[in-house]
Protein backbone atom coordinates (compact mmCIF):
# COMPACT_ATOMS: atom_id res chain seq x y z
CA UNK A 1 0.00 0.00 0.00
CA UNK A 2 1.57 3.28 -1.16
CA UNK A 3 1.47 6.61 0.70
CA UNK A 4 2.67 10.02 -0.48
CA UNK A 5 5.21 11.86 1.66
CA UNK A 6 4.56 15.62 1.31
CA UNK A 7 7.99 16.98 2.30
CA UNK A 8 10.06 14.24 0.64
CA UNK A 9 7.73 14.45 -2.41
CA UNK A 10 7.85 10.70 -3.10
CA UNK A 11 5.47 7.74 -2.68
CA UNK A 12 6.55 4.80 -0.49
CA UNK A 13 5.13 1.50 0.72
CA UNK A 14 3.66 1.87 4.23
CA UNK A 15 4.63 -1.65 5.33
CA UNK A 16 8.21 -1.18 4.11
CA UNK A 17 8.58 1.96 6.27
CA UNK A 18 6.93 0.29 9.30
CA UNK A 19 9.23 -2.72 8.90
CA UNK A 20 12.31 -0.51 8.64
CA UNK A 21 11.24 1.39 11.77
CA UNK A 22 10.73 -1.85 13.67
CA UNK A 23 14.10 -3.24 12.61
CA UNK A 24 15.98 -0.10 13.59
CA UNK A 25 14.06 0.13 16.87
CA UNK A 26 15.17 -3.44 17.64
CA UNK A 27 18.80 -2.48 17.02
CA UNK A 28 18.34 0.60 19.21
CA UNK A 29 17.30 -1.50 22.19
CA UNK A 30 19.95 -4.13 21.45
CA UNK A 31 23.02 -1.95 21.02
CA UNK A 32 22.20 1.36 22.70
CA UNK A 33 22.38 3.28 19.42
CA UNK A 34 19.65 5.47 18.01
CA UNK A 35 19.83 3.49 14.76
CA UNK A 36 20.20 6.56 12.57
CA UNK A 37 23.50 5.33 11.12
CA UNK A 38 21.49 2.55 9.48
CA UNK A 39 18.11 4.19 8.95
CA UNK A 40 19.31 7.38 7.26
CA UNK A 41 21.23 5.46 4.54
CA UNK A 42 18.26 3.07 4.14
CA UNK A 43 15.90 6.01 3.60
CA UNK A 44 18.31 7.44 1.02
CA UNK A 45 18.53 4.02 -0.69
CA UNK A 46 14.71 3.88 -1.17
CA UNK A 47 14.63 7.36 -2.72
CA UNK A 48 14.15 9.82 0.16
CA UNK A 49 16.20 13.03 -0.42
CA UNK A 50 19.28 12.99 1.93
CA UNK A 51 18.40 16.30 3.64
CA UNK A 52 14.86 15.08 4.44
CA UNK A 53 16.18 11.66 5.54
CA UNK A 54 18.59 13.29 8.02
CA UNK A 55 16.05 15.69 9.54
CA UNK A 56 13.21 13.14 9.75
CA UNK A 57 15.38 10.35 11.13
CA UNK A 58 16.44 12.56 14.05
CA UNK A 59 12.75 12.71 14.97
CA UNK A 60 12.31 8.94 14.76
CA UNK A 61 15.35 8.35 16.97
CA UNK A 62 13.67 10.24 19.82
CA UNK A 63 10.85 7.69 20.13
CA UNK A 64 12.96 4.56 19.72
CA UNK A 65 15.44 5.90 22.30
CA UNK A 66 12.69 6.70 24.83
CA UNK A 67 11.35 3.18 24.45
CA UNK A 68 14.84 1.71 24.85
CA UNK A 69 15.69 3.85 27.90
CA UNK A 70 12.54 2.78 29.72
CA UNK A 71 13.44 -0.86 29.17
CA UNK A 72 17.01 -0.36 30.46
CA UNK A 73 15.90 1.88 33.35
CA UNK A 74 13.79 -0.96 34.72
CA UNK A 75 17.01 -3.01 34.92
CA UNK A 76 18.93 -0.17 36.62
CA UNK A 77 21.28 0.25 33.67
CA UNK A 78 21.14 4.05 33.23
CA UNK A 79 23.71 6.45 34.71
CA UNK A 80 21.71 9.70 34.78
CA UNK A 81 24.62 11.79 36.10
CA UNK A 82 26.86 10.73 33.21
CA UNK A 83 23.94 11.16 30.83
CA UNK A 84 23.46 14.76 32.01
CA UNK A 85 27.15 15.58 31.39
CA UNK A 86 26.94 14.11 27.89
CA UNK A 87 23.66 15.94 27.30
CA UNK A 88 25.08 19.43 27.98
CA UNK A 89 27.72 18.87 25.30
CA UNK A 90 25.17 17.28 22.99
CA UNK A 91 22.85 20.30 23.04
CA UNK A 92 25.76 22.66 22.30
CA UNK A 93 27.03 20.46 19.45
CA UNK A 94 23.63 19.79 17.87
CA UNK A 95 22.72 23.49 17.84
CA UNK A 96 26.00 24.34 16.09
CA UNK A 97 25.55 21.35 13.77
CA UNK A 98 22.13 22.49 12.50
CA UNK A 99 23.60 25.91 11.67
CA UNK A 100 26.34 24.18 9.68
CA UNK A 101 23.71 21.97 7.98
CA UNK A 102 21.74 25.07 6.92
CA UNK A 103 24.89 26.71 5.54
CA UNK A 104 25.90 23.62 3.52
CA UNK A 105 22.34 23.23 2.17
CA UNK A 106 22.40 26.82 0.91
CA UNK A 107 25.69 26.02 -0.87
CA UNK A 108 24.07 22.96 -2.49
CA UNK A 109 26.65 20.59 -1.00
CA UNK A 110 24.71 18.98 1.87
CA UNK A 111 23.95 15.67 0.07
CA UNK A 112 27.62 15.06 -0.71
CA UNK A 113 28.75 16.05 2.78
CA UNK A 114 26.20 13.69 4.38
CA UNK A 115 27.40 10.70 2.34
CA UNK A 116 31.11 11.47 2.79
CA UNK A 117 30.57 11.86 6.54
CA UNK A 118 29.04 8.39 6.68
CA UNK A 119 31.91 6.78 4.77
CA UNK A 120 34.62 8.42 6.90
CA UNK A 121 33.09 8.03 10.37
CA UNK A 122 31.53 4.61 9.87
CA UNK A 123 34.76 3.28 8.35
CA UNK A 124 36.96 4.50 11.21
CA UNK A 125 34.62 3.63 14.08
CA UNK A 126 33.54 0.29 12.62
CA UNK A 127 37.13 -0.77 11.98
CA UNK A 128 38.36 0.16 15.45
CA UNK A 129 35.37 -1.46 17.15
CA UNK A 130 35.73 -4.67 15.14
CA UNK A 131 39.44 -5.09 15.94
CA UNK A 132 39.01 -4.36 19.65
CA UNK A 133 35.91 -6.55 20.00
CA UNK A 134 37.58 -9.44 18.20
CA UNK A 135 40.57 -9.24 20.54
CA UNK A 136 38.28 -9.18 23.59
CA UNK A 137 36.32 -12.17 22.26
CA UNK A 138 39.51 -14.17 21.63
CA UNK A 139 40.83 -13.32 25.11
CA UNK A 140 37.59 -14.52 26.70
CA UNK A 141 37.73 -17.80 24.76
CA UNK A 142 41.34 -18.40 25.88
CA UNK A 143 40.25 -17.48 29.42
CA UNK A 144 43.08 -14.99 29.46
CA UNK A 145 43.04 -12.28 32.11
CA UNK A 146 41.27 -9.14 30.87
CA UNK A 147 43.47 -6.41 29.49
CA UNK A 148 44.06 -3.64 32.01
CA UNK A 149 42.36 -0.38 31.21
CA UNK A 150 44.73 1.92 29.35
CA UNK A 151 45.27 5.37 30.84
CA UNK A 152 45.77 8.20 28.38
CA UNK A 153 46.70 11.85 29.01
CA UNK A 154 43.00 12.71 28.89
CA UNK A 155 42.47 10.89 32.18
CA UNK A 156 44.63 13.56 33.86
CA UNK A 157 42.31 16.41 32.91
CA UNK A 158 40.91 18.67 35.69
CA UNK A 159 37.31 19.02 36.99
CA UNK A 160 37.09 15.38 37.99
CA UNK A 161 33.77 13.91 39.07
CA UNK A 162 32.77 10.56 40.52
CA UNK A 163 30.08 8.71 38.57
CA UNK A 164 28.94 6.05 41.04
CA UNK A 165 26.64 4.09 38.75
CA UNK A 166 29.38 3.73 36.12
CA UNK A 167 32.08 3.25 38.81
CA UNK A 168 34.45 5.78 37.21
CA UNK A 169 36.26 8.91 38.44
CA UNK A 170 37.05 11.12 35.46
CA UNK A 171 37.14 14.72 34.28
CA UNK A 172 33.70 16.16 33.46
CA UNK A 173 35.32 17.66 30.35
CA UNK A 174 35.53 14.21 28.72
CA UNK A 175 31.77 13.48 28.48
CA UNK A 176 31.21 17.17 27.62
CA UNK A 177 33.53 17.01 24.58
CA UNK A 178 32.15 13.63 23.49
CA UNK A 179 28.64 15.10 23.72
CA UNK A 180 29.59 18.09 21.54
CA UNK A 181 31.08 15.87 18.82
CA UNK A 182 28.07 13.55 18.85
CA UNK A 183 25.69 16.53 18.76
CA UNK A 184 27.32 17.90 15.60
CA UNK A 185 27.15 14.48 13.92
CA UNK A 186 23.51 14.12 14.96
CA UNK A 187 22.65 17.30 13.06
CA UNK A 188 24.75 16.60 9.95
CA UNK A 189 24.19 12.85 9.61
CA UNK A 190 20.73 12.34 11.15
CA UNK A 191 22.13 9.94 13.73
CA UNK A 192 21.78 9.61 17.47
CA UNK A 193 25.56 9.25 17.57
CA UNK A 194 25.48 5.96 19.44
CA UNK A 195 27.94 4.35 17.00
CA UNK A 196 30.55 6.86 18.27
CA UNK A 197 29.25 7.38 21.78
CA UNK A 198 29.06 3.70 22.75
CA UNK A 199 32.73 2.88 21.95
CA UNK A 200 33.85 6.24 23.42
CA UNK A 201 32.03 5.51 26.68
CA UNK A 202 33.55 2.03 26.84
CA UNK A 203 37.13 2.75 25.79
CA UNK A 204 37.68 6.40 26.80
CA UNK A 205 35.44 6.78 29.83
CA UNK A 206 35.93 3.19 31.01
CA UNK A 207 32.24 2.54 31.65
CA UNK A 208 30.89 -1.04 31.87
CA UNK A 209 29.00 -2.16 28.75
CA UNK A 210 25.85 -2.93 30.74
CA UNK A 211 25.48 0.73 31.78
CA UNK A 212 26.67 2.24 28.49
CA UNK A 213 23.64 1.19 26.44
CA UNK A 214 20.94 2.78 28.60
CA UNK A 215 23.00 5.91 29.33
CA UNK A 216 23.73 6.42 25.63
CA UNK A 217 20.05 6.22 24.77
CA UNK A 218 19.14 8.68 27.56
CA UNK A 219 21.43 11.35 26.08
CA UNK A 220 20.31 10.62 22.52
CA UNK A 221 16.66 11.41 23.36
CA UNK A 222 17.27 15.07 24.14
CA UNK A 223 19.95 15.76 21.54
CA UNK A 224 17.87 14.38 18.66
CA UNK A 225 14.78 16.21 19.97
CA UNK A 226 16.81 19.44 19.80
CA UNK A 227 17.93 18.60 16.25
CA UNK A 228 14.34 17.85 15.17
CA UNK A 229 13.01 21.19 16.41
CA UNK A 230 15.89 23.19 14.88
CA UNK A 231 15.67 21.33 11.54
CA UNK A 232 11.93 21.99 11.38
CA UNK A 233 12.32 25.71 12.09
CA UNK A 234 15.44 26.39 10.00
CA UNK A 235 15.18 23.97 7.06
CA UNK A 236 11.53 22.72 6.92
CA UNK A 237 13.01 19.27 6.23
CA UNK A 238 11.07 17.07 8.69
CA UNK A 239 8.47 14.90 6.93
CA UNK A 240 5.82 14.29 9.63
CA UNK A 241 4.08 11.44 7.76
CA UNK A 242 7.35 9.54 7.33
CA UNK A 243 8.33 10.25 10.94
CA UNK A 244 5.06 8.87 12.36
CA UNK A 245 5.36 5.63 10.37
CA UNK A 246 8.95 5.16 11.54
CA UNK A 247 7.99 5.96 15.15
CA UNK A 248 5.29 3.28 15.31
CA UNK A 249 7.68 0.56 14.18
CA UNK A 250 10.61 1.83 16.27
CA UNK A 251 8.82 1.92 19.64
CA UNK A 252 7.72 -1.70 19.27
CA UNK A 253 11.09 -2.90 17.97
CA UNK A 254 13.10 -1.26 20.78
CA UNK A 255 11.33 -3.30 23.48
CA UNK A 256 12.24 -6.59 21.78
CA UNK A 257 15.80 -5.37 21.22
CA UNK A 258 16.36 -4.58 24.90
CA UNK A 259 15.21 -8.09 25.83
CA UNK A 260 17.50 -9.70 23.27
CA UNK A 261 20.46 -7.56 24.39
CA UNK A 262 20.16 -8.89 27.94
CA UNK A 263 20.90 -12.40 26.62
CA UNK A 264 24.11 -11.52 24.74
CA UNK A 265 27.60 -10.80 26.11
CA UNK A 266 29.27 -7.40 25.81
CA UNK A 267 31.90 -8.60 23.32
CA UNK A 268 29.28 -10.25 21.12
CA UNK A 269 27.18 -7.08 21.03
CA UNK A 270 30.15 -4.90 20.08
CA UNK A 271 31.39 -7.16 17.29
CA UNK A 272 27.88 -7.40 15.75
CA UNK A 273 27.54 -3.62 15.87
CA UNK A 274 30.97 -3.19 14.27
CA UNK A 275 30.08 -5.52 11.38
CA UNK A 276 26.86 -3.60 10.68
CA UNK A 277 28.66 -0.26 10.78
CA UNK A 278 31.26 -1.51 8.28
CA UNK A 279 28.56 -2.96 6.02
CA UNK A 280 26.74 0.37 5.76
CA UNK A 281 30.07 2.16 5.16
CA UNK A 282 30.91 -0.15 2.22
CA UNK A 283 27.45 0.31 0.66
CA UNK A 284 27.58 4.12 0.79
CA UNK A 285 31.19 4.10 -0.46
CA UNK A 286 30.21 1.99 -3.47
CA UNK A 287 27.28 4.30 -4.24
CA UNK A 288 29.67 7.27 -4.27
CA UNK A 289 32.34 5.65 -6.43
CA UNK A 290 30.35 3.56 -8.94
CA UNK A 291 29.17 5.26 -12.14
CA UNK A 292 25.57 6.50 -11.60
CA UNK A 293 22.75 5.81 -14.04
CA UNK A 294 21.60 9.44 -13.99
CA UNK A 295 24.62 11.65 -14.72
CA UNK A 296 22.44 14.74 -15.05
CA UNK A 297 21.12 14.22 -11.50
CA UNK A 298 24.67 14.25 -10.13
CA UNK A 299 25.49 17.45 -12.00
CA UNK A 300 22.33 19.02 -10.66
CA UNK A 301 23.21 18.10 -7.06
CA UNK A 302 26.57 19.75 -7.48
CA UNK A 303 24.90 23.05 -8.18
CA UNK A 304 25.56 23.14 -11.97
Amino acid sequence: MQIYLPIAEVSVNIFLILGMGGGIGFLSGLFGVGGGFLMTPLLIFIGIPPAVAVATEANQIVASSVSGVLAHWKRGNVDFKMGAALLVGGVIGSTAGVSLFTFLRELGQIDLVIKLSYVVFLGIIGGLMFVESLRALLRSKRQAPPKRRTHYWIHGLPFKMRFKRSKVYISALLPLVIGIIVGILSAIMGVGGGFIMVPAMIYLLGMPTSVVVGTSLFQIIFVTANVTVLQSVNNYAVDVVLAILLLIGAVIGAQFGARAGAKLGGEQLRILLALMVLGVCVKIGLDLTLTPDDLFGIAQDGGH
